[in-house]
């Protein structure tokens, strides 16, 4: 009997090689909607949300594809378009729960379930109009060694304390609730300086008047699965302001990674549903100067 295909280990197994070979798949694009590797979108124009975004970058990265647009085979087909032969399609996850009876107590019980799907991007396929294609590549946005207003403004929209002082260290003040960066003009750019910032906000949307993530996520293992979810949903906040993420992970913390993915196949995808949740909650504070790219349709 053929096995089943278990998507949950496929899915660890191309993140596990992705990190392994130096290249985490959320490091990989940049800069949102205005060129490099966009924000993944449905055919309808919904975008994809946690752990699809990881494994549609990926796949984007790893072929040059710069549409935002992804299609299954019939969809693509019901456009009057077509896919071109010998291209190779990209898994991606949808989400759903079912009803069953408990076999001792006869109860109603609802699970949920991941079901793997096979979708395209639009630049693998022909005959599909002109706005599904891919934008040429932008250079990542410059900001010299100075802070950025609409940036500034957004960061100060989310309501965490920040604190800086000549400390050459950035970090999320648990106990205190409140950020501390090194100045801005200690950074190479300001682009450093902000990708850095989105990072340490995420941790911010942990504490309990947030999302209340530390409360559940407490124990010293979890020390590195909260370093994950800032990483990504950092990369998920960048993407969508226009800024080129930049990172600084020890080798510790990816070993610790590594050893978490290969010993708990759903790690990643618990990793990448927090930081959705975490990039959510930054992106609600901001202000009109800084458009959200995210519709937050299901996944």
């Amino acid at each position: 009997m053929m096995a089943s295909f278990d998507v949950y280990q496929h899915v660890t197994d191309q993140i596990m090689a992705s990190i392994e070979a130096g290249t985490p798949v959320w490091r990989k694009p940049w800069t949102g909607d205005q060129g490099g590797i966009p924000f993944p979108r449905r055919s309808t124009g919904e975008f994809y949300r946690g752990i699809n975004i990881l494994m549609l970058w990926a796949l984007a990265a790893e072929h040059g594809y710069r549409s935002a647009h992804w299609f299954t085979y019939r969809q693509a087909q019901e456009a009057g378009a077509q896919v071109r032969k010998g291209e190779t399609s990209a898994t991606v996850v949808k989400y759903g729960t079912f009803e069953q009876e408990d076999a001792e107590t006869g109860e109603e019980k609802t699970f949920g379930y991941a079901k793997a799907y096979r979708v395209f991007n639009a630049d693998q396929i022909d005959g599909l109009p002109e706005e599904f294609q891919g934008k040429p590549a932008e250079a990542p946005r410059e900001f010299g060694t100075e802070t950025d207003p609409a940036l500034e403004a957004f960061f100060d929209a989310t309501g965490i304390e920040r604190r800086s002082s000549d400390r050459p260290e950035a970090f999320y003040d648990v106990a205190g609730d409140f950020i501390h960066m090194p100045p801005v003009g200690t950074f190479h750019d300001a682009a450093g300086f902000y990708s850095t910032l989105a990072h340490e906000s995420c941790h911010g949307t942990g504490a309990a008047h947030r999302l209340d993530r530390f409360s559940r996520f407490n124990g010293r293992a979890d020390r590195a699965f909260e370093e994950l979810v800032a990483e990504i949903g950092g990369a998920m906040v960048c993407a969508q302001i226009g800024v080129t993420p930049e990172f600084g992970q020890t080798a510790a913390y990816v070993e610790s990674w590594l050893r978490a993915l290969k010993s708990e196949k759903r790690f990643i995808f618990k990793a990448a549903t927090e930081a959705q949740k975490a990039a959510d909650w930054l992106m609600r504070t901001a202000p009109a100067e800084i458009p959200e790219t995210s519709n937050r349709a299901a996944t």
